[in-house]
């Protein structure tokens, strides 16, 4: 039989390929390593550089990176690494173009916190855990965190955005004023001889540090795990992410962290976030870093390509940036941000 006017075709998994590897193209290079010292055992992360899911009629890649901090146990910790995602993304339709898998993704995030924190809660176990959660669809970044997991972006231009809220009561005025306005109590710990309080603010009932977190079945309904959710997209240029535990940041400023691990490979990178923490503090508490770069797509074979984008690569570890930027309900031209805020 003649074939002749007939269209030629290719078996499905031919065209994902065609599909994964066009899009592969525009999007940027994904490298990451992590870091741990283990005290109590409780830290708990999610590395998943390529994740498939369908979109439109195609399929399309992105990343996923966690860091869940338990406290009281690791129960929860664990669950909200093995479900948090899945919830999420069962929330997204798969008939839906990027750009608006993209502009889902805030709620989704949402829906998938409360979900998990929901389905956890029917089990019998009290623990609770922090959880920053990193999504990378090509140059967009999303981020959604309850706790104190705090999650950094350094641009390759030396800028420094906080993609993350601290949940924890001593340094988050917005959050004492919203639990006290539901009828929640805010104070220290007190010794019992002349009222004298110690340690940092807890909520109660429950006494929990944090206001925000996924599981802590019984200290009330004052926490809530709403996540603080924070998208932006990065020039071409590029940049690295830093996610790390209160192991951490109770030891190092956002720019202290970013000096320690300028010029090296993000692997060795996370390593020396780690032991620059310990250096400092001493090993407190589990103390994780996970370090994201976010890099241009090196054209091959193209000499002048690779020449350029080599500088835009070196430009991602340059010395320190004299400006930083808290940036707190501020929207940036240049890396065009995109903020929301999602209360109850």
């Amino acid at each position: 039989m003649s074939t002749k006017g007939k269209h030629r075709t290719l078996p499905l998994w031919g065209l994902l390929k065609r599909e994964l590897a066009n899009e592969k193209a525009k999007k940027p290079e994904i490298a990451y390593g992590q870091a741990n010292e283990s005290k109590k055992g409780e830290d708990f992360t999610l590395l998943r550089n390529e994740c498939h899911t369908a979109m439109g009629n195609g399929v399309s890649t992105f990343s996923a990176f966690g860091l869940f901090d338990g406290h009281r146990g690791s129960g929860a910790a664990i669950y909200a690494k093995e479900n948090l995602l899945k919830n999420i993304l069962h929330t997204i339709p798969s008939e839906i173009t990027r750009d608006e898998w993209i502009a889902a993704l805030s709620r989704a995030l949402v829906s998938g916190f409360v979900k998990t924190d929901k389905d956890f809660q029917v089990k019998a176990c009290k623990s609770g855990t922090t959880a920053t959660l990193v999504i990378i669809q090509g140059w967009v970044v999303t981020v959604a965190s309850v706790g104190d997991s705090s999650c950094i972006l350094e641009s390759a231009a030396g800028d420094v955005y906080h993609l993350s809220a601290d949940h924890r009561l001593e340094c988050n005025e917005e959050e004492r004023d919203r639990i006290t306005a539901s009828g929640g109590k805010i104070r220290r710990l007190n010794a019992g001889y002349g009222g004298i309080e110690f340690g940092p603010l807890r909520c109660w009932p429950g006494g929990l540090c944090l206001s925000r977190s996924i599981g802590d079945k019984d200290v009330g309904e004052f926490i809530v795990p709403v996540p603080f959710v924070k998208q932006m997209k990065l020039p071409k240029s590029g940049g690295r992410l830093i996610i790390s535990s209160h192991g951490v940041w109770d030891a190092l400023t956002a720019e202290a962290a970013l000096d320690w691990c300028r010029g090296v490979p993000a692997e060795v990178a996370a390593s020396q976030v780690v032991n620059e923490a310990l250096q400092a503090k001493g090993l407190r508490d589990d103390t994780t870093c996970i370090v994201i770069d976010i890099l241009p797509h090196l054209p091959f074979p193209a000499a002048p390509k690779k020449q350029q984008v080599k500088g835009a690569f070196k430009s991602l570890f340059r010395s320190k940036s004299t400006k930083s930027y808290s940036n707190a309900g501020k929207r940036y031209t240049e890396a065009d941000v995109e903020e929301e805020l999602f209360e109850e």
